[in-house]
């Protein structure tokens, strides 16, 4: 695993000491790796601000051709990476290997726009004044801060920076120091396909010593974060004093509607996958259930039977079905949750605790709550850890309403035997997607982000690249 700064093309150690990388599953140190501080800031900034007049004027098919080696390199090196990220993240294998499928697909999706811009630039714009004409530019909005978790690593890198490149934007890219050591392969990547120096920057470290130095640096023109809707407040803040460009993706808890004509077996199939991927550290974790009553207690047996059987451990165990939580903050917070919603009043159904026999580590059990108030932390806040609250309603009006009523709004899913109805719902619900009798499927094709708190703009599809852009007319009076 590497343990340094990617700066200018050049590895190096950090002003900030070192942090430390754990295994999810042992809760034991593993590594540990550089940690940048203000300094290291400043120079990746220097760095990215040197590299793009350069980058920018790059023709954009050589942007794409180092964009699909990007790809390339990601796919050559899957395995390898894929068992890197179930030994820091900790989730199953494979869904690691999953991962870099996306995260290799992005980049080779983003190569393909990028190798299109060169012909769209300049296209004339119809005015309705015949003595001028116009024409459209498409530019590159300048240095990148992009800003990552660690739920998905090199996935959401691959969202921000394959789109950031495309556009002829240089980047500095601050991962998560939980998984810091997967996204530093990005640097050795870029240095094996010969991306110019400056064009990436890769900064471990904290929020305090990396995230809020980087987001207030009048070196950066656009901000793109990922996480909490706490931090992601304050990175808009930050922003506004520099009237910075900025996109958020923060948090969620989103709903899963049953109705009675739906296949219950489907139905638990998809509430599980929905919730207990990756232990339910997704901010589109769809943690609120609602289950038309008279369907309620067979899909609660079912999911009860289906969360039991789980096979709950390390990742790397090609037996594991959904593996520990990835950080111990993370285990705290989640335990709290439940002791929480017990004294709220609700019912636990099953789970609540550590699984037997995985007293090291971060694990939890795959948890289920009925009885759950509506008013309750458990239905209104983001847990991002496997446990379900569950709700019954009476009719599809009722579903609609109970689903919308939350400050987030990233997804939803809708599951249903009656086509019309199924669309009809998923129409009705205030979210960025909606998925009808199907698994969390996100393709790199279509938009992701979401209404409300769940942030700002949105990434992935042509509308990742746009968030990268500025917008240009150049007008002057008509020729001849």
């Amino acid at each position: 695993m590497r343990d340094q700064l990617f700066i200018d093309g050049r590895w190096t150690a950090g002003s900030g000491g070192t942090l430390p990388v754990y295994d999810p599953s042992t809760g034991q140190e593993i590594h540990r790796v550089a940690a940048a501080g203000p300094d290291d800031v400043d120079a990746a900034v220097a760095a990215a601000r040197t590299a793009f007049p350069s980058w920018a004027r790059t023709p954009s098919a050589e942007r794409a051709r180092l964009l699909d080696a990007i790809a390339a390199a990601l796919g050559d090196r899957a395995e390898e990476l894929a068992r890197l990220s179930s030994r820091i993240n900790g989730k199953p294998l494979a869904e690691a290997r999953v991962d870099l499928e996306d995260a290799a697909g992005t980049y080779a999706y983003y190569a393909g726009l990028a190798r299109a811009l060169d012909a769209q630039q300049d296209a004339p714009v119809p005015l309705a004044n015949p003595g001028f004409e116009a024409r459209l530019r498409r530019e590159p909005a300048g240095v990148a801060a992009l800003i990552t978790p660690w739920n998905f690593p090199l996935v959401t890198s691959a969202w921000k920076l394959a789109p950031a490149l495309a556009a002829g934007c240089t980047v500095v890219l601050k991962p998560s120091e939980f998984t810091a050591p997967l996204d530093l392969e990005l640097g050795a990547i870029a240095e094996a396909v010969g991306l110019p120096a400056g064009v990436l920057n890769i900064l471990p470290g904290s929020g305090e010593a990396v995230g809020a130095p980087l987001c207030a640096h009048p070196g950066v023109a656009k901000i793109s974060f990922t996480g909490s809707n706490a931090v992601g407040e304050r990175v808009m803040e930050t922003a506004a004093h520099g009237t910075k460009r900025v996109a958020l993706e923060l948090g969620g808890k989103s709903a899963i509607l049953v109705f009675a004509d739906a296949d219950l077996d489907h139905a638990a199939d998809l509430v599980v996958s929905g919730l207990f991927t990756n232990a339910g550290q997704m901010c589109s974790a769809t943690g609120r259930l609602l289950v038309e009553r008279s369907a309620y207690r067979p899909l609660l047996d079912r999911l009860v039977a289906r969360a039991r059987a789980l096979k709950v451990g390390p990742g790397l165990d090609p037996a594991t079905e959904m593996g520990p939580l990835t950080t111990a903050a993370q285990h705290r917070k989640v335990l709290s949750v439940i002791e929480r919603a017990k004294a709220d009043g609700a019912t636990l159904v099953t789970g609540g605790g550590i699984p037997q026999g995985r007293g090291e580590g971060w694990f939890v059990e795959p948890t289920i709550f009925t009885d759950v108030r509506l008013d309750s932390a458990l239905w209104r806040e983001e847990v991002f850890g496997p446990v379900l609250a569950v709700h019954p309603f009476e009719d599809e009006a009722e579903a609609v309403r109970l689903a919308n009523d939350s400050d987030f709004g990233l997804v939803g899913t809708v599951i249903s035997g009656d086509d019309a109805r199924a669309e009809r719902v998923a129409e009705a619900l205030e979210v960025g997607v909606a998925w009808i009798d199907c698994p969390q499927m996100v393709f790199v094709e279509a938009s992701w982000g979401g209404y409300r708190r769940s942030g700002i703009g949105r990434e992935l599809g042509p509308w990742g690249l746009a968030a990268f852009q500025e917008i240009k007319h150049v007008v002057r009076p008509k020729r001849g």
